[in-house]
């Protein structure tokens, strides 16, 4: 059975969280590894330059929308295939624990697994624009 009354909080939880995440993966891309950086690292296992450019973008500003609450459901399943192609591209090749060198698989796909949920829940509590109309699910008397 689902707390109705705390449920809301929770996905706002998830929601700032994997938002934060994104936003600090992406600034780290764009500041620390560059952009010329990240996109010769996606040329290097085999995708095109110009989506090393495109998940900086979508790091950034998909991480913005989920802390501020912008259309969280559609950001987050957005997200979602970003998150397989970190599993399967940038650590598929490394084993499945993340504190091995370069990092596992494991934890972009829990990460997928996060913001598929996060889309499937809703927005949670203080989303500025919400996704769709949220329905109010009776409480008993």
């Amino acid at each position: 059975m689902i707390d109705t009354r705390t449920a809301p909080l929770a996905v706002f939880a998830l929601r700032v969280t994997t938002g934060g995440l994104f936003l600090i993966h992406g600034l780290i891309k764009l500041l620390v590894f560059t952009p010329a950086g990240t996109a010769g690292y996606f040329e290097s296992v085999g995708l095109p330059g110009a989506l090393g450019h495109l998940t900086i973008l979508a790091e950034i500003a998909g991480g913005i929308a989920l802390i501020l609450g912008i259309k969280a459901r559609i950001v987050s399943a957005a997200l979602v295939p970003v998150l397989l192609g970190a599993a399967w591209f940038g650590h598929g090749g490394f084993g499945f624990n993340w504190s091995n060198p370069n990092g596992g698989w494991e934890y972009p796909l829990m990460w997928a697994i996060v913001q598929a949920s996060v889309a499937a829940l809703g927005d949670g509590a203080y989303a500025l624009v919400p996704s769709t109309r949220q329905a109010r699910i009776p409480q008993p008397a």
